[in-house]
Order: structure tokens, then sequence, then C-alpha cells
């Protein structure tokens, strides 16, 4: 009987774990062995539910990860935690991995492992600028579940009776004191982050170098969230480039400092976005795309290697509209190329055709969404476009409970081609950005949408849907475009 091949993953959480999984399922041990490496803690986890655990919405760390590394090694996966590979020799087909000590960078004991195939799932990296005191003890990232239950830990003792902090003082109406916290960066995890440190009493500023707080919005509809987040009671500072963190003369973070002021902060949370983590992957030589990501083949099999393959947000993806690729970091894109990786190491066949972009998120009460292109990427590509936006509400006008909310799309001229849609606003409203999603992948116009056969009730939308209304609009644009 010959040798089973061996599969080696570096990287435990979806993308790597889910291709484990799927090969696993497909193959026996017999005919495939499965070896993965995280360096981390935890596998199989939910970064993307570390701020809704932060901020109370979930109770218990646990109930973010999906499965242990004891559930996957009953599964004939042979997960190795705390080891980091640390190079790659693609030509003798091998990587060379250290185990860690839980909470240490430095090991003597390493090896060499073979593969026949290799799974890279590295994930990406919290961006951390070189600032000064940006390393300092309070600084917080947001990016594993390790970081989570530092910063949890850190809020405990920072709140506690005579613990760190330094509370502002009461209000005019001797409220209680608050600490304070700064969140640099308002992005997704930035205004995630931001309604978590609300939820746990701290007087909350956010920092952006941008006019505008989330630029996976255009400047336009980042305003409403800019005009809702102070209506929250957080302080929203736009073009506020960071200079440094001041420091105590205890090491601990204090201030956050911008060219033109100082923000006192007990707590100092980054929120500054990731960048693909492929430095392992440039040190072999594999191919990387413009923002740093590896790239792939539509089997997410890295570009001119026959055995080495690749998902999650280590990779960039191709965009369906504007037909070049990006980088986008969600959980959803990364269990899909684990299921391809798997099914195609299984023998089969799979493959990831790309993506159109879609993101949804929330800050309190106010719900963000967005797919397709936004005006300035359609420059970018050479798109000659039209913009409308709508205002509407989430159910009928007259029913209890109707929010409202904006819409605004983008359609290109001549053709009515939907390139994009963004939408905020109350309950009810973020989602609805998956009629736009599925309407961009099939390449519908935006007179198309206008004839979609959507559910309607009073409790749940108006007559014409707030999508529809907004397709209505363009195609309108389009016409008069000519």
């Amino acid at each position: 009987m010959a040798a089973a091949r061996r599969m080696v993953v570096v990287g435990g959480d979806a993308a790597g774990m889910t291709a484990a999984s799927q090969a696993r399922r497909l193959l026996g041990p017999d005919e495939l062995e499965v070896v993965a490496f995280e360096r981390g803690a935890f596998s199989s986890y939910s970064a993307c539910g570390i701020p809704y655990w932060i901020g109370g919405d979930v109770s218990d760390r646990d109930d973010l990860i999906a499965r242990t590394p004891g559930k996957h090694r009953e599964r004939g996966i042979d997960l190795r935690m705390h080891t980091e590979v640390t190079r790659l020799d693609t030509d003798r087909r091998r990587v060379l991995a250290r185990e860690l000590a839980p909470g240490e960078r430095q090991s003597t004991t390493e090896y060499w492992t073979d593969y026949d195939h290799l799974v890279l799932a590295t994930g990406a990296r919290p961006v951390r600028p070189p600032l000064p005191g940006v390393d300092a003890e309070g600084v917080h990232g947001v990016q594993s579940l390790e970081d989570g239950q530092n910063l949890l830990d850190a809020i405990d003792r920072t709140a506690a009776p005579g613990g760190e902090g330094k509370r502002s003082p009461a209000g005019p109406q001797g409220a209680e004191p608050r600490l304070k916290a700064v969140v640099v960066g308002a992005g997704y995890i930035g205004v995630e982050m931001a309604e978590a440190l609300v939820r746990r009493e701290f007087e909350v500023t956010v920092l952006d170098r941008s006019p505008q707080p989330m630029t996976t919005l255009d400047p336009d509809m980042g305003e409403l969230v800019h005009e809702s987040m102070c209506g929250m009671g957080m302080e929203v500072v736009t073009g506020a480039a960071v200079t440094g963190i001041e420091t105590g003369d205890d090491g601990r973070a204090r201030a956050v400092v911008t060219k033109e002021s100082t923000y006192p902060a007990d707590v100092v949370v980054l929120g500054l976005g990731v960048a693909p983590e492929t430095s392992l992957a440039q040190e072999a030589g594999l191919p990387l795309g413009g923002s740093g990501g590896l790239l792939t083949d539509l089997a997410m099999r890295v570009r001119g290697q026959e055995n080495i393959w690749a998902g999650g947000d280590c990779v960039e993806v191709l965009d369906l509209i504007s037909g070049r690729t990006r980088h986008i970091p969600l959980g959803t894109h990364a269990n899909k190329h684990g299921q391809v990786i798997g099914a195609n190491i299984g023998g089969g066949y799979a493959t990831f055709p790309g993506v159109v972009g879609t993101a949804v998120s929330k800050v309190c009460d106010l719900e963000i969404a967005r797919t397709g292109l936004l005006e300035a990427q359609a420059r970018e590509v050479g798109l000659r476009f039209v913009t409308v936006t709508a205002e509407a509400t989430s159910r009928a006008g007259y029913f209890p409970g109707s929010r409202p909310m904006r819409v605004k799309m983008l359609a290109e001229r001549g053709t009515g081609r939907l390139l994009g849609t963004q939408i905020v606003g109350r309950e009810g409203a973020g989602k609805r950005v998956d009629i736009a999603a599925v309407a961009l992948t099939a390449g519908m116009t935006v007179e198309q949408m206008t004839y979609l056969d959507l559910g309607y009730a009073p409790p749940f939308s108006p007559v014409w849907d707030p999508v529809l209304v907004a397709a209505r609009k363009a195609t309108a644009a389009v016409k008069s475009a000519g």
C-alpha cells in the first residue's frame, strides 16, 4: 500500500482548518495525513465577534470558538498549537516550525516537516504604525482572541476601585465620573470597538485621519455615520493624524497625541485595519499582489505552484465588478476558500469565482452596509457612472417602528449596470444590501432591479423597498445621462 500523502496547513483558523476538515472528510487517514500549525492558543474562532464579546453581547469567550484543538484532533487532524512556521522550503517541499511556550516568542525546538500539499492560511496582521509609545502597556489591538482577552483584563483592572484609570470629573449634575478610551481608526473595527467601549461606560474619543469615518463608504455616506456617532455621545475627530502615544512614569499609555491636540486615555485601542500576513510567502518568492496578498487561481492554488494553496485574509481575491484583485479580509470568504482548497486536495473540483465586496456592520443602533464599488474605485478603473441617493423607511411609513435609511447607488452610464450600493440607517437597513449583492453578482442593470419580486408586508417593507426606490432613481439618471 502506498504511503499516505501529507497535507500541511499553516494557520489554525477559518481558512486553514476548513480546508483541513474538508480534505479529511473526503480522504481517510490511509490516504491523507493532515498536519496543521497554529502559533496562538486558539483555533477556529470568530475574530469578527470580538467587539461584541468586549461589549457584552457575547458573554463567554468560548462561545466564539467553533471547534477546539481537541475536537480537530478527534477528527484526525494533527493540530499543533503554540507552534510557528518560520520558513518555507518550496524546492524540497518542507516547512520549518518551532515550538513556543505560551506567551513566549523564542524557542530552541525547531524541526522540518515535509509536505505533498501546503496550505497557507496565515491570516492578516493589525496595522501598527511605528509611532512613539505605540507598544506601551495600555495600547491594544483586537485581531485575535488573545488580544480580546488582554483588552478585557485591562478594562477590568482600569475600572476596578483603586485601579489604573484616572476618571474624568463628574458632570454638572453630579454624574459618576467616567474613564476615557481613545480609539485610533474609524473603520469597521474602530467603530465596533467604539460601541463596545461606550457600552462599558467609557467616555470614548475616535480619531481618524480621513475626512469622514468609514472610508469603506463614500464621504457623503460616511458623514451620516459621523453625525450618528456624535449623537451617541462619542467624540469623533476626523482629519486627525496621530503622532504618538504619551506614557506616564509607570510606562502605561496616558494620552494619544495628534498634530493639533492631546487626548487623555485610560485605554487606547488601535482600529487601523489589517494587512495580509505574507512574510513567509514573500521570503519564499511566492507571487504577491498590490496590497501584499498572495495571488491564486480560481481553485485557490498559488499562481505558478502545483502543490501550494492559499486562502483567507492572506490572499487577494478577484473583484467581479472592477476585474482587479483586492484584499478583503472577511470570515465569509475565508471559510469558502477553505472549502474550495479542501475539496481540491481531497480529489474533487471546486473554484472560488470572486467577490463583489459586500460588508455590513453597526455602531450602536446604526447599521452600515456596502457592496460593489465606491465612487473613487469606479473612477480608478475608468468606469463612467451616475450616482443617486434615496431616502426611504424600513417599513410602511404608517407602521409602528418604521425607521429612516439612506440608500446610495452607482450605475454605469450607457448600460445601466449596477456598480455599487451603500446603505446607512437604523433597524432593518443593513441586510438589505444583500439584494444589491445578488444583483451585482448576476450583472443586473438598475432597471432590471426595479422588477425584482421582493417580499412585501407593512411590518417588513414599504410597497417599494428602499433598494428598489434607489434603483428607480438610478434608472432615471442613466436615461437622463444618455
